[in-house]
């Protein structure tokens, strides 16, 4: 069967024509998941009847004229922590193992009712807790870029799924960014829209004041389509906001004369050299453009990544206090006590990151270190979001890089977690603010990509997305893909 694999908006326009269906098309993609996932392991339940049935249902809609929105029949992949009725909702953990959604995540429901068709659930790093996509319960996801190397996390799943030519678009979280690092690695646009742009009910939570959906496409078009069907109020989720929705993109980027970008002096700090001479070209291409950018010096923002994994941890801890073997989750006996029942279903259920997190959540949440360490890192949070709101007043958008270092090799994980947990240092802030950021391709370095960041003010997605069209518009990075290595 032919390569289908091509962005959202060209599919499109194939299935309107009439020269593509979308029983072709789930075809296609159920083909390329059957002969590369076991090499992958992208996909943790694959939908092959529920898919085939929907593109019927699709096809058979278009013939009688009828349109079914947006995305007529379009593949979807999501990750394993959001609720499709019917199918698993695994987390990646053993202690969701059999687990079946009862219900759809409102996020599920605006797909299937723009027409979208749901191809399966995708691998992460257990609980969403993870930067390489190693701490899954059912193994580590490869990057097609490189079969040794990681994809990132915690989506590594959904990163590799697109990268892979598995699926043209798929749905990730980020909390600190799980779905920018893994772009970033990955050769992918990202994107982490503005707290509360998207509705988070019926997504397993990590952290409940930084978690939110992010989208994974072949370029920055496919990326303002599916936030314009995503996004939007929901009465189901309290921290979802009432705002305009973004404009799809269309056409040719506007000019760039009279932009402003900040390069932060600190996210130039750590950044290996060739990484760092892309990140010197990305800046000279969006100047060529008419953008100025300039140096800025940001006192509190390089606090985010301690602040992060405080706040995190903290909040991950009380999140995951349900899952005890007595409420929601496998159950182990243990002794017959309820304090053994409580530790072996804990202990056989979690893996390591997962225990290490609740521990240091509970830590820091507990008598004596409660105001040492949360409530300070509380204010610290405020005082970064108000750095962040000062620079916006004179930036249209911050740059830098998404990622301070190329994707590891698969079991080279640093015997000293925080080294690990430094791939977020450039992501983190994002969350700590709750505002909008994107990666995007900037290059290759030794045959791996590389990815360049924005991050903007609160619900200026179509800002950002005109700044990545502009630079996609200039070079031909998004162009070049892994499926063809595999």
């Amino acid at each position: 069967m032919k390569n289908l694999n091509r962005p959202v908006w060209q599919l499109k326009k194939e299935l309107a024509e009439g020269t593509l269906t979308s029983r072709e098309l789930v075809e296609a993609y159920l083909q390329r998941i059957e002969e590369v996932n076991p090499t992958l392991n992208a996909y943790l339940y694959v939908a092959r009847e529920e898919a085939l049935a929907a593109a019927e249902a699709c096809d058979a809609a278009r013939c009688s004229g009828e349109s079914l929105g947006p995305l007529h029949g379009i593949p979807v992949a999501l990750k394993d922590n959001m609720s499709v009725k019917g199918m698993q909702n695994t987390c990646a953990s053993r202690f969701l193992e059999g687990y079946v959604a009862p219900y759809d995540a409102t996020i599920v429901e605006k797909l299937k009712a723009a027409g979208a068709i749901v191809l399966g659930k995708l691998n992460m790093d257990e609980f969403a807790m993870g930067s390489a996509n190693e701490f899954s319960a059912y193994g580590p996801v490869k990057n097609p870029w490189d079969l040794t190397r990681v994809p990132g996390g915690s989506s590594g799943g959904s990163a590799a799924a697109v990268a892979g030519g598995l699926a043209p678009v798929s749905l990730g979280t980020d909390t600190g960014g799980s779905v920018r690092q893994p772009a970033a690695f990955t050769n992918l646009v990202g994107l982490k829209p503005t707290y509360g742009r998207i509705s988070r009910y019926g997504i397993t939570a990590f952290g409940s004041t930084l978690d939110q959906v992010g989208i994974f496409s072949q370029d920055v078009r496919d990326c303002s389509l599916m936030l314009q069907v995503l996004a939007g109020l929901d009465p189901k989720d309290s921290t979802s906001a009432d705002q305009p929705l973004p404009e799809e993109l269309s056409g040719k980027a506007p000019s760039l004369e009279g932009v402003r970008l900040a390069l932060p002096k600190r996210f130039l700090e750590g950044l290996e050299d060739p990484m760092k001479q892309q990140l010197n070209a990305a800046v000279n291409t969006f100047e060529s453009l008419g953008a100025c950018v300039d140096l800025v010096d940001l006192q509190m923002v390089p606090h985010s990544l301690a602040v992060y994994y405080i706040v995190a941890s903290a909040e991950a801890s009380s999140n995951l206090a349900r899952f005890d073997g007595i409420r929601y989750g496998q159950r182990n006996l243990g002794d017959g006590t309820m304090k053994d029942l409580y530790v072996q279903s804990r202990t056989q259920g979690f893996g390591e990151e997962v225990r290490r997190r609740i521990m240091l959540g509970t830590y820091v949440l507990s008598a004596g270190y409660y105001d040492a360490y949360y409530n300070t890192a509380l204010k610290v949070r405020t005082l970064i979001r108000e750095e962040f709101q000062r620079l916006f007043a004179s930036y249209d958008a911050i740059i830098g890089p998404t990622t301070p270092t190329l994707p590891r090799r698969l079991g080279e994980r640093p015997d000293n977690c925080v080294l690990e947990y430094l791939n977020d240092l450039y992501t983190v802030p994002a969350n700590i603010a709750g505002i909008p950021a994107i990666a995007f391709p900037m290059g290759f370095v030794d045959g791996l990509p590389v990815s360049c960041q924005l991050m903007g003010n609160y619900f200026s997605e179509r800002r950002l997305f005109e700044l990545v069209q502009a630079f996609e518009e200039k070079t031909d990075y998004t162009e070049k893909k892994a499926e063809e290595l595999l």
